[in-house]
């Protein structure tokens, strides 16, 4: 495993991140978790993410439950923002809310401090330095080591840069977007500012939500236990959807010509963009973590990237919904008189 440094933090983190969105109620029950920790930590990961909203709280405290006696050998990552309870408070990026929920994510984890503490998803109601502020609190209380975003927006990961520079707020170092064959929006700016800053890029969804699986395939589309939480990602009946899964095809096919599977060509694509850190992975079973390690030294080649260039235009989404809509898109009374 050939290890990165994470921004300019020092942290040395292997290029593939273990993700905890599929522990617990959401995939894995606690002993298949427990056995998928163990061989990643084996084969030589030593980052895992996850955040307090992944099944309620579960993932974290099956991950702080597998890490007894060994926490210190794991850059652990955890976000906030995520509504956990039935109170209008109970979620947000509020001060208020980011000290409750910073000190129940701590007990979950079994851990008395986070090497990184993200905001998982920007919070309009809330100022900026409110947000950053407070963590940059937990910074000084030495409850969390460094802070990062995910899924921000380019403008507003410079504002936290001009905002630590102006209000000496907590500085982010990193910065989690969706990004995929498939998703390659952030390839236009976030990653861009990302690299001319110095920050680190752990990206989420390199397999774009199962789609590049290898399951989908024309003619025979799969089903996905996401359905439910984002329908229109999955709605093969949608014209961006069937686009996607000729994409998809295309794809396969590529994959099959270069004798990789689909997913090792989807993680290799990925880390070996320039600007990112790392891969966050989420194998919902043991046997599917092979594929994953597989594509750690896969390099592919200039011909392989500029025919997914051709399958998949660069710096483009094929919908919002596989990555976020932002609030000025998701509310269309914004974005028409």
């Amino acid at each position: 495993m050939q290890y990165r440094v994470l921004g300019r933090t020092g942290i040395h983190v292997s290029p593939l991140c273990l993700g905890g969105m599929m522990f617990g109620a959401w995939g894995a029950d606690s002993s298949q978790s427990r056995a998928i920790v163990d061989a990643a930590l084996d084969a030589g990961i030593n980052m895992i993410d996850t955040a307090d909203v992944y099944s309620a709280g579960e993932s974290e405290s099956i991950i702080g439950a597998a890490l007894a006696g060994r926490r210190d050998s794991v850059v652990l990552a955890t976000k906030v923002n995520g509504r956990m309870g039935p109170g209008v408070n109970d979620g947000g990026n509020s001060r208020r809310w980011i000290m409750r929920a910073c000190e129940a994510s701590l007990r979950r984890l079994g851990t008395d401090y986070l090497d990184l503490y993200q905001v998982h998803r920007p919070d309009e109601s809330c100022a900026p330095e409110e947000t950053f502020a407070a963590l940059g609190d937990l910074v000084a209380q030495g409850k969390v080591r460094y802070v990062g975003t995910s899924t921000f927006p380019a403008s507003a990961i410079v504002e936290n840069l001009w905002l630590h520079e102006q209000r000496r707020v907590a500085k982010v170092v990193c910065e989690q977007p969706p990004y995929s064959m498939l998703s390659r929006g952030v390839e236009a700016d976030v990653l861009p500012t990302c690299q001319r800053h110095g920050l680190g890029v752990l990206a989420w969804a390199p397999l774009s939500g199962g789609w590049l699986s290898g399951r989908w395939r024309a003619g025979a589309p799969a089903t996905s236990s996401r359905i439910d939480r984002v329908p229109a990602r999955y709605d093969v009946s949608l014209p961006s959807n069937q686009r996607k899964l000729a994409a998809v095809e295309q794809l396969a096919v590529l994959a099959e010509s270069i004798n990789l599977t689909l997913v090792q060509m989807a993680v290799a694509f990925v880390i070996g963009h320039p600007a990112v850190t790392a891969a966050i992975i989420g194998p919902r079973r043991l046997e599917h973590l092979g594929d994953y390690l597989a594509a750690a030294d896969v390099r592919l080649d200039a011909s392989t990237l500029d025919r997914i260039d051709e399958i998949v235009t660069p710096g483009t989404d094929f919908s919002w919904s596989d990555v976020w809509a932002p609030p000025s898109i998701a509310d269309a009374s914004r974005r028409r008189r």
